[in-house]
């Protein structure tokens, strides 16, 4: 596939996005003339681009649904839900064309025909489309009303005559354009009888045009004339709107001029924008601080050579081009693997750099710490920059489910609105990419299993329509990310019984609700009764939280019954590169990701006591799980001598830990290196990374940890 039509495909998905963005934002915000705009733009520059790449089965496709936006733009066809939801088909459809047109050698004919059927319900009109765009029959032209009427206003000078003008070959040339529906004489300039010069010309003539010319042809009869008479062509009422749709369509290049954007529409003619412009200059002259030069849009306007609707238009025009213009000459894109090698290189130069200052303090090098720490300064500035140029907002990934409600609420007969907030929340573009597919299943949980049906909610005394959040923020180095719905929220007795039915808990064992929530993430266990295409046969949520923990993140759930439920998210930024803090357990050295980390008490401390048997720490009295990172970790042999135990205390949301650990190191950054699947089994471990003296040093999984330790805590 060459560069052009890779292009090609990232310009149609984009503009595909847009579309059903805007349709989606037209069920909220009906009548919003620029989201229908945008709709009918999208598709007019993919049918556009595709005939450049002659790809004329997408042309052939989308000319129809072109024309169909057309007449929504025009006050022609009302976009109620019915046509939203054809049209959102039309966009899913305009994908799988492009994606067959740019990669297959021939279109599907069940692709095809499914493109017809669509056409049929969406025009009501027979299609047949074929691999050929000129195959591509039905739909009605917009011309098909009659030629546009124009109005032509000329007055002849009074030497016209001697020049050798006859202005009745004029008029009747301009009948070989179309058809001169009525004519009027104006004999206002004739003077009486004394004063009249018969070789002097006198008239003038309003001239109602049919003809589907456009105002510089209908302009080019007079071009002989132009020096003798003065010309005015008023376009039709029908066409101002046309010139309008033309100016959004013109190519966005800035350094066009006011003149040059109309006379590119058609709505000027070169000689009308001459004689303007002579006028300025003209003006020019005489111009003083108290009477400006007057802008060529507003002597067009004076002039009736075009509306001041159509010159606001082009002016809007000029600044959005020349504000997207400067906004993009600040940006490039980079292939995302030339970002994962640029941060893959700032690793191993994070390793170097450590490498570099243990070499100086086991060398005695006092002189060169401060080149060292300036070094590090600077490794540490580019790391940073380097990750985030991988950041993305999280906005993007929300904006996708606004589709999957509307289509999922529709199918389950309920009335439920996507609220957004926090979509300008950056996280890196990695994690992005694997948390779509957990979301999705979890919105899809939300609508299915939360949210209750209109009638159902309004005998709660609900509003009928449910409302599901999607919301981010940062917290402590880390995205938490809430799933939230005011359905009927999560029946512990339910669940509880479902699990006791498949032997996950006995029915003697004592849990909490908050416990008795974390059982749906169990595999088999689901709740409802009947299975259905989107849930309800036990297979899902254990996935999630299988996704989840693969990027060291968490996953919560909070209910209320008959309030809703919200589902909350702990992931961390990136997945590259990190501030650690070093610990040692038996001379092995570990590294717990420093966002975690919220305190470290050393053993003589009297604000901690351990209580080893029921295996919990109480620290100025919190009471919390704790674990020797030794003794869960079976390290062989034992903590160097004089060395006396720490205490460091771990948070991920609300959750929170102690590790009894042998030294404390510091902080260092780290370089995340995964393990090979042969150790994707080691409890506790979740990485690796390599230390400035060659030597490798394990990430510890502190979700895990925490686990383990309030499962110990609970069982003593």
């Amino acid at each position: 596939m060459d560069d052009m039509t890779q292009i090609f495909i990232q310009e149609a998905d984009e503009l595909l996005t847009q579309m059903e963005d805007a349709l989606l934002a037209l069920e909220s915000e009906p009548g919003d003339e620029e989201l229908i705009n945008s709709l009918f733009r999208a598709m007019h520059t993919i049918k556009g681009a595709a005939g450049i790449f002659g790809f004329d089965p997408i042309v052939g496709f989308t000319h129809p649904v072109e024309t169909v936006l057309d007449q929504v733009r025009n006050g022609g066809r009302a976009l109620d839900a019915e046509l939203a939801g054809l049209l959102l088909e039309c966009k899913d459809h305009t994908a799988r064309l492009v994606e067959q047109a740019t990669t297959a050698e021939h279109i599907d004919a069940d692709l095809l025909s499914t493109g017809t059927v669509l056409l049929q319900r969406l025009t009501g009109e027979a299609f047949e489309l074929s691999a050929s765009a000129d195959d591509a029959a039905g739909g009605t032209d917009a011309h098909d009303q009659g030629p546009p009427q124009w109005l032509i206003r000329l007055q002849f000078g009074s030497n016209a005559l001697r020049n050798g003008i006859d202005p009745i070959s004029f008029i009747r040339y301009l009948g070989n354009l179309g058809e001169i529906h009525d004519l009027i004489t104006h004999y206002d300039a004739l003077p009486d009888a004394e004063h009249f010069d018969p070789e002097s010309c006198y008239l003038g003539f309003d001239i109602l045009f049919r003809s589907e010319a456009n105002k510089q042809e209908i302009q080019a009869v007079f071009e002989f004339a132009e020096d003798d008479c003065t010309i005015r062509i008023l376009p039709p009422a029908e066409i101002e709107p046309a010139f309008e749709a033309l100016m959004d369509e013109l190519p966005e290049d800035h350094t066009q001029r006011l003149g040059e954007m109309l006379m590119a529409v058609g709505a000027i003619t070169s000689h009308e924008l001459a004689g303007s412009l002579q006028q300025q200059m003209a003006a020019a002259a005489d111009a003083t601080d108290e009477q400006p030069v007057q802008p060529v849009g507003d002597i067009l306007v004076e002039q009736k050579a075009v509306s001041r609707e159509l010159v606001d238009k082009a002016l809007d025009k000029q600044t959005q081009v020349k504000q997207k213009a400067s906004h993009e000459a600040s940006l490039i894109r980079v292939d995302s693997n030339k970002l994962g090698r640029l941060i893959n290189l700032v690793g191993e130069l994070v390793i170097s750099n450590a490498a570099l200052k243990l070499q100086v303090e086991q060398q005695g090098l006092a002189e060169l710490n401060e080149l060292v720490a300036a070094s590090e300064h600077l490794v540490e500035e580019i790391r940073d920059n380097a990750l985030q140029l991988r950041m993305v907002q999280i906005g993007d990934t929300f904006s996708r489910f606004r589709r999957v409600v509307r289509d999922v609420s529709h199918d389950l007969s309920k009335d439920i609105e996507l609220v957004i907030t926090g979509g300008e929340t950056e996280l890196d573009k990695t994690v992005v990419e694997k948390i779509t597919d957990p979301l999705t299943h979890l919105v899809r949980n939300s609508l299915d299993h939360g949210i209750e049906l209109p009638q159902d909610r309004l005998r709660a005394g609900k509003p009928a329509r449910g409302t599901l959040n999607l919301n981010a923020y940062h917290d402590s180095g880390h995205i938490v990310i809430q799933i939230r719905d005011d359905g009927g929220g999560l029946d512990a007795d339910k669940i509880r019984a479902k699990a006791e039915a498949i032997g996950l808990v006995k029915p003697e064992q004592v849990l909490t609700d908050k416990e008795i929530y974390q059982l749906i993430f169990a595999p088999g266990l689901s709740t409802k009764d009947q299975a259905s295409n989107l849930s309800g046969r036990g297979v899902g949520m254990d996935v999630v939280r299988r996704n989840i923990d693969a990027l060291r993140g968490i996953i919560d759930i909070d209910s209320e019954p008959g309030a809703g439920t919200t589902v909350t998210i702990h992931l961390p930024l990136t997945l590259a590169i990190i501030d650690g803090f070093m610990v040692g357990a038996c001379r092995e050295r570990y590294i717990i990701p420093l966002s975690m980390v919220e305190e470290c008490v050393e053993m003589d401390a009297t604000e901690w006591r351990l209580d080893e048997e029921r295996r919990y720490v109480n620290l100025r009295g919190e009471v919390m799980p704790y674990l020797r990172l030794s003794e869960f970790l079976s390290i062989p042999g034992e903590g160097e001598h004089g060395r006396r135990d720490s205490l460091v205390i771990v948070r991920i949301g609300q959750h929170k830990a102690g590790f009894v650990v042998d030294e404390l190191h510091g902080e260092l950054q780290t370089v995340i290196k995964p393990l090979g699947s042969i150790f994707s089994n080691f409890r506790g471990i979740s990485g690796s990374t390599v230390l400035g003296s060659g030597e490798v040093a394990l990430i510890l999984d502190v979700q895990g940890l925490i686990n383990a330790a309030t499962s110990q805590m609970q069982l003593h």
